[in-house]
């Protein structure tokens, strides 16, 4: 193990989470350079094995992989600093966003620039449901995850059955609001499976449906904020906290959502051969795989019901074409956010 000072594990992640734009893959990409290609702290058999491990996991599997890349390099504690100094740089981000944009009467290029993300974001969720979408297996080899994982997973099980009983009981049990902000975030950062986009449907039903902390545009406009600014997409939940009722709220949630991923990485690194290799964990995944593309693809129809300006449509279909070009995701969204400020301007 690499005995690596904490000082260059908060400089180096820090820099990571205030230069990761794009998504996990940008995440992953920084971490491999620069714990295995520059500074050959980790073998590249063993980084692969690791991000593999954390994509069996539920929750942000790059926030999983920062932490362990640091516990890796420097202990216990290099996890936690590691860790923090890759989730903050986003965070901090995020809550001036919501500081701006979540107030009772933004700027109106604020709110045009969310308003143009959130038209280019449906594009961009849209596409990430279909990626994950294997026509060659059919339905039969889904069914056979799914009971796969059902009777061999009791584990897994567990989980699911828990969850599914705490959501028939939220609205006699959650009466308050921060009782429902901590169970949304708990699911955000512990049962969502599928990466960051199926934190989208776990979180539309409470934050807009039940309790009303977000307007539909609004919401769509967090979505969008979530996905340009860097670090894990996951910080979408600390802008649904913010609305939900300011800054106490909007970090209760994050802490709350990334508290899994600690946990896990923190507790269970060294178990991660097993779960790699494991038919139980990888029968759950089969199943899981083409639920968690159903859910990000049913995420696309609430935002886009908060289209209701004539010009996002045009937003949305030239986002669309630019997909289809192959321009990255990241670019699509600021284009979009552009796009917006720009009609503020004739």
């Amino acid at each position: 193990m690499a005995s690596v000072p904490l000082t260059t594990v908060l400089r180096e992640w820090g820099r990571i989470g205030a230069l990761g734009f794009g998504g996990p893959p940008a995440h992953v990409a920084l971490l491999r350079d620069l714990t295995v290609e520059r500074r050959q702290w980790i073998d590249q058999r063993e980084f692969e094995d690791a991000f593999a491990a954390c994509n069996l996991l539920p929750g942000p599997a790059s926030t999983q992989m920062s932490i362990y890349c640091a516990q890796r390099v420097a202990g216990r504690t290099g996890a936690l600093v590691g860790g923090l100094a890759f989730i903050l740089p986003g965070l901090i981000v995020c809550l001036v966003i919501a500081a701006v944009a979540l107030q009772g009467t933004p700027p109106a290029a604020v709110d045009a620039f969310g308003m143009g993300a959130a038209a280019a974001v449906v594009a961009v969720v849209a596409q990430a449901g279909l990626k994950l979408i294997d026509p060659r297996r059919g339905l039969p080899y889904v069914i056979a995850g799914v009971l796969g994982a059902a009777l061999t997973g009791p584990y897994v099980v567990a989980i699911l059955l828990a969850a599914g009983l705490c959501e028939l009981g939220r609205h006699k049990l959650l009466s308050v609001a921060w009782p429902a902000l901590i169970w949304l975030a708990a699911k955000v950062g512990a049962l969502s499976y599928g990466g960051g986009y199926v934190i989208i449907p776990l979180m539309y039903g409470d934050a807009v449906e039940a309790h009303g902390w977000l307007t539909e545009q609004a919401f769509a406009n967090a979505v969008a904020y979530g996905q340009i600014t860097p670090g894990p997409v996951t910080h979408t939940v600390a802008l649904v906290g913010y609305g939900a009722g300011g800054l106490a709220p909007a970090l209760v949630a994050t802490a709350v959502a990334f508290a899994p991923s600690f946990a896990f990485i923190m507790l269970g690194a060294r178990h991660f051969g097993r779960l790699r290799t494991s038919p139980n964990a990888r029968a759950f995944l089969d199943g899981a795989g083409p639920a968690a593309a159903g859910a990000i693809l049913g995420a696309a129809v609430p935002l886009l019901t908060a289209i209701d300006v004539t010009w996002q449509w045009f937003v949305l279909a030239a986002a669309a074409v630019a997909l289809l070009l192959r321009v990255p995701p990241l670019a699509v969204l600021v284009g979009g956010a552009l796009a917006g400020v720009a009609t503020t301007l004739f």
